[in-house]
């Protein structure tokens, strides 16, 4: 347990220098003005709104969105390919430990309150809202500003415009906290962005995580690439004993000994912290041959 508590306060430490490293315009914060440096041209790696009055760089998925919409069909190579370099390299590491909003829910969910495990409670629902965050990037971030682009000939980012959550805490809030010009332009469109951080907000005192879970379209994204990342969970066989704690550790659910690299692992790491024949190993490159690790875990199941 002394591990495990050590890990929490090394992510917290790291999630609050990573919000700190991507937010540090303060003065925008006093005065209710954007950053627009040449930093700003730079995506960061997490769900960090463009608009943030702190903001140092751009969110990727207003990034990809902006680029999608955009009238003179500029495709975003960079922001592609940025994505692609963050997935590939770290996967979903950057949800664990890099995303302000992410941590902006832990933070919630440590408040006493009787807690809902809906993979447990209600299992097929649990799978079912999975699929959330890949309809949310499919519909709203890419399809729906490409079709407006192709109808009326401008598209608009509809995930950032409509749902985004991070957004509205992250800048909407401060913005209109520090500027009165814009709480005078503040209507319906703000009131229901409010709305839906509210609900998550909830949800995130009974639910671990629920945004990251079942709705964040770049949890979707570095999620495709969790299986072949660089950054990566290995587990060894032959001191593997499938005792469960892992798993049962897990806040995401995720079945450690057979799909610690799935789609859902936001490498936190707390399975290794409680494992107690240390067979998990979390980083770069693997200290067991991945086919033999299947094979040794399937044969020990038998």
């Amino acid at each position: 347990m002394a591990n495990l508590k050590r890990l929490k306060i090394k992510r917290n430490i790291v999630q609050g220098l990573a919000l700190l490293l991507g937010n540090a315009n303060l003065p925008g914060f006093v005065n209710g003005t954007i950053y627009q440096g040449p930093l700003k041209r730079v995506c960061l790696p997490g769900l960090n709104c463009y608009s943030c009055p702190g903001a140092l760089g751009a969110c990727p998925i207003g990034s990809l969105q902006n680029g999608l919409a955009d009238p003179f069909w500029r495709i975003p190579f960079y922001v592609l390919g940025l994505l692609s370099l963050f997935g590939l390299v770290l996967g979903r590491f950057i949800c664990g430990w890099l995303c302000p909003f992410g941590w902006f829910q832990e933070l919630l969910h440590k408040i006493r309150s009787p807690k809902l495990n809906l993979a447990k409670s209600h299992a097929r629902l649990h799978k079912t809202l999975l699929w959330g965050k890949t309809a949310m990037l499919s519909g709203l971030v890419i399809l729906t500003p490409l079709l407006l682009r192709v109808l009326t000939g401008y598209g608009i980012p509809a995930f950032c415009t409509y749902v985004c959550p991070s957004g509205t805490l992250m800048a909407g809030i401060p913005l209109l906290s520090a500027n009165e010009g814009l709480r005078g332009l503040a209507g319906w469109l703000f009131s229901w962005k409010m709305s839906v951080l509210l609900a998550v907000a909830v949800l995130s005192v009974l639910i671990y995580r629920p945004f990251c879970r079942y709705l964040c379209p770049l949890g979707a994204i570095y999620g495709f690439f969790n299986r072949i990342s660089l950054y990566r969970i290995s587990v060894d066989p032959q001191l593997c004993t499938h005792c469960g704690r892992c798993t049962r550790q897990c806040p995401m659910q995720v079945p450690i000994p057979y799909d610690g690299n799935g789609p859902e692992c936001i490498r936190c790491g707390e399975c290794a912290a409680v494992c107690p024949e240390g067979a998990i190993r979390i980083g770069f490159g693997k200290h067991v041959k991945e086919q033999d690790q299947a094979s040794g875990l399937s044969e020990k199941t038998r």
